[in-house]
């Protein structure tokens, strides 16, 4: 069950990274080409959201599950695995979240997408640098390689 939760975990990152570069690539489109705010970018962005909640739930249960936070806090792999990537990825669903929620509370095309720009941006710049992280902090583990 782990190694299934693993693999799975690790694959879909590619789903969420995708769906979030796109997301900010199209959010920046908009947002300087004073673009209206389409059905299809609505979906987009509920699409990123989804796909970034099921990565967070994956990584929530394999949380729980994974010898890694087992260790302890002093050894390099542990303190990443319990406190440097549990908290990197909360801090960008929270992003995610927060931007999806406000972009729909907002009237004008272009504030929408400057909104989703932003928080979807900053949780991207997140995710990138937590997998940086783990690449060095994580002996044999390739930002590529599903692991």
């Amino acid at each position: 069950m782990y190694s299934i939760l693993k693999s799975a975990h690790s694959g879909w990152r590619y789903i969420v990274l995708i769906l979030l570069l796109v997301a900010v690539i199209n959010a920046l489109s908009g947002w300087l080409g004073k673009k209206t705010y389409t059905e299809g970018n609505r979906k987009l962005n509920v699409f990123t959201l989804i796909s970034a909640h099921i990565q967070f739930l994956l990584g929530l249960v394999l949380f729980f599950l994974s010898p890694l936070t087992k260790l302890p806090m002093s050894d390099t792999i542990g303190r990443y695995f319990k406190a440097e990537h549990t908290s990197m990825m909360l801090i960008a669903i929270i992003l995610i979240t927060v931007g999806n929620a406000k972009s729909k509370k907002v009237t004008d095309a272009v504030a929408k997408h400057r909104t989703i720009a932003i928080f979807f941006g900053l949780a991207l710049v997140i995710i990138i640098v937590s997998i940086l992280m783990m690449t060095k902090s994580v002996p044999g583990r390739s930002f590529f390689g599903v692991s």
